[in-house]
């Protein structure tokens, strides 16, 4: 999978909760995990987070959304079931994204959902716990922009095998002085 992610939750108060997204980005491939004022400690967060993730993939820590940064390149969007969100199944996800999801019992600030580039929404009835829609985003993720083979028409039907891929042929750069590379 070509690109790049990150996973983080703003005002997150059960750090049982970031430290099992934290695990579940570790699982997926997420390139970072962060936090925008949440409550999160290693020794209690640890306890969902079996993988010890912070060990393995950087950890991006701020008080507030002053202080929020991202990459440069990098989309940022928005999970919140609300009306006007894309519908996860219908969602054409940038190669290189954060997702951000909110709190328990609660919703992404209006300031963090006015700087996303996108909000998607998962089509269930009611909300799920914010550790399981984090699953569910970074699964839907992985399915799509992943090199799968397409799904049977019939249940449990036959699997197609990949085509065998094709390299195309060298494309010149130019170099810094504006000449073509070799």
């Amino acid at each position: 999978m070509r690109g790049y992610f990150g996973v983080g939750v703003e005002g997150i108060s059960k750090p049982m909760n970031v430290g099992a997204i934290m695990r579940t980005a570790h699982a997926f491939g997420a390139g970072f995990v962060f936090t925008i004022g949440a409550v999160y400690s290693k020794r209690e967060g640890g306890r969902a987070d079996t993988s010890d993730a912070p060990e393995h993939l950087p950890l991006h820590e701020y008080e507030s959304l002053d202080e929020f940064r991202l990459p440069r390149g990098c989309e940022l969007v928005g999970v919140e079931l609300v009306d006007d969100a894309v519908d996860l199944p219908s969602f054409r996800h940038p190669r290189q994204a954060a997702y951000v999801l909110g709190p328990e019992r609660g919703s992404l600030s209006p300031d963090l959902v006015g700087l996303c580039d996108h909000v998607v929404k998962i089509p269930t009835r009611f909300c799920v716990n914010v550790g399981l829609a984090a699953a569910i985003v970074m699964y839907d993720r992985t399915l799509t922009l992943g090199r799968y083979p397409p799904r049977p028409l019939i249940p449990g039907g036959p699997v197609e095998d990949l085509p065998e891929h094709v390299h195309g042929e060298p494309v010149l750069r130019r170099s810094r002085g504006g000449q073509k590379a070799e």
